[in-house]
């Protein structure tokens, strides 16, 4: 039986309703982020709580504060003298006669209900209306459940996928497990490619929770689909024994690259004009050149070009300091990894690359950034090959990078230097798409916030990362309360393009149980693959 919360008194549609609580809820039952249901005359709406508030009709009961002990008279006051009054923000509307099926997508709010409207918890058949239900067909992964529910909640994958997303939250919060359960579900529904690049050595083989105890990476759970490099070889105890060496050659460092790494290596914007005067000059060796060059060499060309000797020998200082933090730079390569990278991504398979102890920034923006600019160059020429002759060549697969630090590549500053920036501009017009983790959303280009489909925002403190969370979203003032309400860890506030409407999650746990789901045969049946082929032809 449906619970009853209380019935709706007043509202508008740009400011959200007002629900009055029944005597008989308790208001201690209701949280901010709470999914209820609201059912007018004709029409059922899909809404969240954004606060809570006591109310009285008489200013002069409030002088008489009844003693503790006096359960009596506060139970006659209750409800009728006092009472809660709930803010509600509906997002979803479906005509209550005609049930659409969980296929279907649910309509935007665009009334709003009749006075005495009644509200209802939340039940299994609203969730799984809105959020779908997860079956080997389909694209839905649950990733946890609503807050005080245990009701699985699902993300749509294929959606998710489609669009560069987000996670978002300050230290400690969780962001790397929550971005493994949606790796996890993009793996085992068999989504996309990932490429992901991993500073603190989480995603390949193993890494750790908050307890620090050990906890399976990517390629344990997802063996024959997933291939670790790592630009650490000499200690692969911090990696992957059994990882794929990969160095990097001067020739394939750009310009764009050092701008990025300007504010690591306290380059000034005349240190970048000195290396692109010597780049015109010595086209690919630019890098080469500049860290081999001799004074004498120096002063001829400083001469011919009207440079400075000092900018020129500070720039060289500079870079060879980068060649050896970095290490895995090397004047010239005997193996080309990117080369192999590219190929593995093609084929379908993932790449999480991990650094060992190379974790700096320095290391980390270098790698990630010239290592994007080349795949993504390839993506592009293959995906302009496909549309200019469809029946000749093949649309690559779907490629999702995953990136920490992302306000690096992506502050106002960089982020027009930036391949990420790039990619985070195009959309999916070349199917490659990004997943963007964070602690500092403040610190991302509003420009490329804007253009980010779904974001799975842990908690945040700080006001100009909560301004930031919810640039671009219309709904963003009534969502700022709930965000600052969400426990400190398995907490997540959700919405955007993947999702239908936002709504607080209680993330599901990376644990056996988890390992389990993520290796259990997934062999389909005749009659399964019938039906997948079904589906795959109604989407086309």
């Amino acid at each position: 039986m449906k619970k009853l919360i209380g019935q709706i008194i007043s509202g508008s549609f740009t400011k959200g309703l007002l629900l009055k609580l029944s005597s008989e809820y308790d208001i201690e039952d209701i949280r901010i982020g709470k999914f209820v249901t609201i059912e007018g005359e004709k029409t059922k709406y899909f809404s969240m709580v954004t606060d809570v508030c006591l109310e009285t009709n008489n200013e002069k009961i409030l002088s008489y504060i009844p003693p503790k002990e006096d359960a009596f008279v506060k139970e006659v006051l209750k409800g009728i003298s006092v009472y809660g009054i709930v803010h509600l923000t509906p997002y979803l509307m479906v005509d209550l006669k005609n049930n659409i099926t969980s296929d279907e997508p649910v309509p935007k709010v665009k009334t709003i209900p009749p006075h005495f409207s009644s509200v209802y918890e939340a039940e299994k058949e609203d969730i799984e209306q809105i959020f779908g239900k997860e079956e080997k067909l389909n694209k839905n992964f649950y990733i946890g459940y609503p807050a005080e529910m245990d009701i699985p909640i699902c993300i749509n994958l294929d959606k998710f996928a489609q669009r560069s997303n987000a996670v978002f939250g300050k230290s400690g919060t969780g962001k790397s497990f929550l971005s493994r359960i949606l790796l996890s579900g993009i793996l085992k529904k068999d989504i996309a490619s990932l490429l992901i690049f991993d500073m603190h050595n989480e995603y390949g083989w193993q890494g750790t929770n908050e307890e620090l105890i050990a906890a399976k990476g990517l390629k344990q759970l997802f063996n024959d689909k997933v291939e670790v490099f790592t630009l650490d070889p000499e200690n692969k105890s911090y990696t992957f024994k059994d990882a794929i060496d990969l160095t990097i050659s001067y020739n394939q460092v750009e310009i764009e690259d050092l701008e990025l790494l300007r504010g690591e290596l306290g380059l000034s914007e005349a240190a970048i004009d000195h290396a692109r005067m010597i780049q015109r000059e010595y086209e690919r060796n630019w890098f080469s050149k500049i860290c081999t060059m001799s004074i004498g060499e120096i002063e001829e060309f400083s001469q011919k070009n009207g440079a400075n000797i000092g900018s020129i020998l500070a720039l060289q200082r500079k870079l060879n300091t980068l060649v050896d933090s970095v290490k895995y730079l090397k004047p010239v390569t005997s193996f080309d990894g990117l080369k192999k990278i590219i190929s593995f991504l093609m084929s379908g398979k993932s790449v999480v690359l991990q650094f060992g102890r190379l974790n700096n920034l320095k290391s980390y923006i270098l790698a990630s950034n010239l290592i994007t600019r080349q795949i993504h160059n390839a993506y592009v020429n293959l995906m302009e090959e496909y549309l200019l002759d469809r029946a000749k060549y093949q649309q690559p697969k779907r490629l999702v990078i995953c990136i920490e630090e992302a306000h690096k590549f992506l502050s106002p500053q960089v982020s027009k230097f930036s391949t990420f920036g790039t990619i985070a501009r195009e959309l999916r017009k070349y199917n490659v798409t990004l997943l963007i983790i964070d602690q500092r959303p403040s610190g991302i280009d509003s420009e490329v916030l804007s253009q980010i489909g779904t974001r799975a925002t842990l908690l945040l403190n700080d006001e100009r990362d909560i301004e930031a969370v919810f640039v671009g979203e219309s709904s963003g003032k009534a969502l700022k309360d709930v965000l600052s309400q969400l426990n400190p860890k398995q907490e997540v506030l959700m919405f955007g393009y993947a999702m239908p409407m936002p709504i607080v999650i209680r993330t599901r746990r990376y644990d056996e149980k988890f390992y389990k789901e993520m290796s259990e045969d997934l062999k389909l049946t005749k009659e399964e693959i019938i039906k997948r082929g079904e589906l795959a032809a109604a989407e086309l």
